[in-house]
């Protein structure tokens, strides 16, 4: 333990020092905020602040991430920004999962999702060089991915397609989208078997799976965004971020749809947010996942191990 809080803090240096040197600011945002997110497949925590009432809504959650206050300081003018810290996720608890964790996300103004790509290879073999190791790097799209490794297109499958291809592996069907399955293939059929001493980066994925990223329109239309991996472990989620405020809320009430089908919450949009989306610059963004990164350092796949104390023991 006291040498997995030695390797953090050194990661964290580098962290500090890599962006230092390329003059993008660390800032600090809210862990609680009064809106949730309503991502389908995170589930947030939930706090109730007693103070005195002309304070907002009591109902406060912790943040799953710190997306929505940067982009709110990026339409204020703050350019190039980072945040390294604390988010939460109510539910993930396991082998490779902890409910608090600890995220890094950054934005470039005026970048596109593939210079971030280039900045975002940077830091992670800036990260594997610390510890003596190198690793290859492979850029491909999505449909090459799926292509390559299953034989399949990822765009024009159908959903019973995409079912057989996965095979049995104990899953439920009930009320899985198409997208779920893509998903499940990725974790279950393609992921596990990338190269353990390469960055293999994923980009230009359906546009169903934008989120919060632009949507490139041809034929088939293709989301922005990218995600990296070192070996088979998933470290970064970034986009070409959308700006446009009217097509976000769409997007977030879809999601509160699925939501309501599932008979999950159905959550309050974040209307501060939405507001700054128009006045947000063109930028990309990407975050982080610094305990999976540490993992993956560290050559083991229990998050515990990377950790002062698990949630089984805070």
């Amino acid at each position: 333990m006291i040498e997995a809080l030695r390797r953090r803090a050194r990661l964290n240096a580098l962290i500090r020092a890599f962006f230092a040197r390329r003059e993008v600011l660390e800032v600090e945002t809210p862990i609680m905020s009064a809106a949730g997110n309503t991502e389908p497949n995170i589930e947030g925590f939930q706090t109730r602040f007693t103070g005195h009432v002309d304070a907002g809504s009591p109902l406060r959650w912790l943040r799953t991430s710190p997306e929505y206050p940067l982009k709110r300081l990026l339409a204020a003018g703050v350019g190039d920004c980072y945040e390294l810290g604390r988010v939460f996720r109510n539910g993930e608890a396991g082998g490779r999962h902890n409910p608090e964790f600890t995220m890094l996300e950054w934005y470039r103004v005026g970048w596109d999702h593939h210079q971030l790509i280039e900045e975002t290879v940077a830091l992670v073999r800036e990260a594997l060089a610390a510890v003596g190791r190198e690793a290859s790097v492979r850029v491909l799209t999505y449909r090459q991915l799926f292509l390559e490794t299953i034989g399949l297109d990822p765009f024009l499958a159908d959903e019973a397609t995409l079912r057989a291809a996965l095979g049995e592996v104990g899953i439920q069907p009930e009320g899985l989208t198409r997208d779920d399955w893509l998903d499940l293939l990725m974790t279950h059929r393609i992921q596990a078997h990338f190269l353990p001493d390469q960055i293999t980066v994923i980009h230009d994925w359906p546009a169903t799976q934008a989120a919060l990223a632009r949507i490139r329109r041809e034929d088939p239309p293709v989301a922005e965004r990218f995600e990296l991996y070192l070996g088979a472990f998933e470290l970064a989620n970034g986009y070409h971020e959308l700006t446009d405020a009217q097509e976000q809320r769409q997007r977030f009430q879809r999601d509160l749809a699925i939501r309501a089908s599932r008979g999950a919450e159905v959550l309050p949009l974040d209307e501060a947010f939405l507001a700054a989306l128009p006045s947000m610059p063109a930028c990309a963004g990407v975050a982080v996942g610094v305990d999976r990164l540490l993992m993956a350092l560290a050559g083991t796949s229990r998050i515990a191990d990377v950790l002062a104390f698990d949630f089984a023991n805070a």
